[in-house]
Formats: C-alpha cells, sequence, structure tokens
C-alpha cells in the first residue's frame, strides 16, 4: 500500500489498506489466509469478465501525434468530469478503437486503466457469444450491469466478432440479436464506467455502431520516427554506439508496433544466449525481415 501510494496511486493504495485491516480482524489463522483481488467478477460475470490491474502509462506509448492528443483528451475530460458536469456536459467515456493488429489498441485499454487508476476488465467473447437463443444478450445485460456498479475501463477487444454488419454473409440470427441488444445497451448506458471496444476490421462495423460512440481513434502502422524510438527504447539495455536506428527504422517500415519490438526482443536474446556484450544490428535486421514476411503471409 505505501509502494502504491508514493507513486501517486492514492486510491488503489487506500482499498489495499482496507483489505489489510479487514484480515487483521478476522480469527482465522495467518497461514490459511489468501491474497483477495480487488474487484474481482464473481459467480457468472467472472465468467464474462476479467479483471486486471495494469501499469502502462501513455509515455510508454509511442502512436501518431493524432492519437496522442486524442488520448490526452480522453483523459483530460475524465479527470475533470465533475467540472463537466458542473455545466451539464459528459466526458468521452465510449471509444472505437480502430487500426491494424499490433498496434497499440489493446494498450490503450491499459494505458486509460492506469492513468486514471481504475481496473481493467476484458470481456470474454468466448464466454459471452452462445448459439443459445437469447442467452447472449442476457449474458451481455450483466456485463452493462457490472459497468453500473463497478467503475472502470471495460474492454471489448476484437469487436468484429460482435460488431459485423447486419445482413452481411456472416451475419447469423443468434449475432443479431446480440448485436441489437448491444445497441441498445450502450446508447442506454449512463454510468460512470469507460468502455473501449477494439477492432481490426472497422470496415466490416455495422454502421450504427459508430453513432453510439463519443470518439473513433484511428491507428495506424508506425511511420519511420516511431520505429526508431520503438527500436530505441527496446534495444536499450544491450545497444552500443555502432547500431545506426535509421537504417533499421527504415527496414522496420510496414511492420506494426509488436512486431518491432519483437523483433528488437529476438535481438537481444540471441545476443545474451551468444554471451555477446551488444546486440547484433544483423540480427535485428534478420528478426525485421520475419516479421516483414509474417505479415506478407497475413495478407
Amino acid at each position: 500500500a505505501a509502494a502504491e501510494a508514493k507513486r501517486g496511486h492514492v486510491k488503489l493504495a487506500a482499498q489495499m489498506r482496507d483489505l489489510v485491516d479487514q484480515a487483521r480482524g478476522r480469527s482465522t489463522p495467518k497461514q490459511s489466509a489468501r491474497p483477495m483481488a480487488l474487484a474481482q467478477p464473481k459467480g457468472e460475470l467472472g465468467e464474462l469478465l476479467t479483471a486486471q490491474y495494469p501499469q502502462q502509462h501513455l509515455t510508454n506509448m509511442v502512436v501518431s501525434e493524432s492519437v496522442q492528443q486524442r488520448l490526452e483528451r480522453v483523459l483530460k475530460e475524465q479527470r475533470h468530469h465533475q467540472r463537466l458536469a458542473g455545466h451539464g456536459l459528459e466526458p468521452r467515456r465510449k471509444l472505437l478503437l480502430v487500426g491494424p493488429p499490433g498496434t497499440g489498441k489493446t494498450l490503450t485499454a491499459s494505458v486509460l486503466a492506469t492513468e486514471l487508476r481504475l481496473p481493467l476488465f476484458v470481456a470474454r467473447f468466448d464466454s459471452l457469444i452462445t448459439k443459445f437463443m437469447g442467452e447472449s444478450a442476457s449474458k451481455l445485460r450483466l456485463v452493462f450491469d457490472a459497468l453500473k456498479t463497478t467503475r472502470g475501463v471495460y474492454l471489448f477487444d476484437e469487436f468484429d466478432s460482435l460488431g459485423l454488419q447486419r445482413g452481411s454473409q456472416h451475419d447469423v440470427a443468434e449475432m443479431r440479436r446480440t448485436l441489437n441488444m448491444f445497441l441498445q445497451l450502450i446508447e442506454q448506458d449512463r454510468s460512470d464506467s469507460l468502455i473501449v471496444a477494439a477492432t481490426n476490421h472497422g470496415a466490416s462495423l455495422d454502421g450504427a455502431l459508430f453513432r453510439r460512440f463519443d470518439d473513433v481513434i484511428r491507428y495506424e502502422l508506425p511511420d519511420e520516427r516511431q520505429a526508431e524510438v520503438l527500436l530505441r527504447n527496446s534495444l536499450a539495455l544491450l545497444a552500443d554506439g555502432k547500431l545506426n536506428y535509421s537504417e533499421l527504422a527504415r527496414k522496420a517500415l510496414g511492420l506494426s508496433h509488436s512486431d518491432i519490438v519483437k523483433a528488437a526482443a529476438d535481438a537481444m536474446k540471441d545476443a545474451v544466449l551468444g554471451g555477446d556484450e551488444a546486440v547484433d544490428p544483423g540480427r535485428v535486421i534478420l528478426h525485421l525481415g520475419e516479421g516483414a514476411w509474417g505479415q506478407l503471409h497475413l495478407a
């Protein structure tokens, strides 16, 4: 609790101290006490949501200036929501994130949760979507009820599995009913929680969805500047003066953020396992090429 307080996580520190005080007042032996997860979903809701307490900050993200400004705007409005409410205004809290895989959409939800000192709840579509008539919609309603009772950041990742266009070739009756229920619930929602939906296929989403969100943020593959920053950050522990980051960044063009970070990590592993004191630029280029081959294969 003290460590969290020093990091500025005052609310989390207070919750931890309360849990410690409750544990001290119990008559059960110390060895039988188990760690308690804060705001952990229970019962049927526990099968639909997983709770996380991320530690990623906005300063750790490498995104375009446009995305950076949009996220800063969301955080500013959330931090001053009472001032906005005093003038009859509501902060942005329903976000749709659209872009290629590995460009930071899921990370954005973690960053918002960290910056606002809120838990992150991730919806599990494998449990949410069922083949039985009406069951998916009732489970979705449970999730939206949780939004009202427990404030947090609620992430609907790979949202295209739910939000496909009605009438498309992949449309099925149960999915259509579930999508209609989602449209109703998100429009009626007046909670203090943030709703973040992320998709790799914005073009396939039902058009009615876009009107339900306060903001649609579009992510792109990193440009040369972003690629260089990613490489500098990722290779810092084993870098030396021989690394030409500009050249490496040019080799990384066309790759996603996660591909670049993975290539840097693999190159550092090669250095460590080979007993080298610094990472080999050739190994970085090799692993960047493997990422490019994977992107080509996916395309």
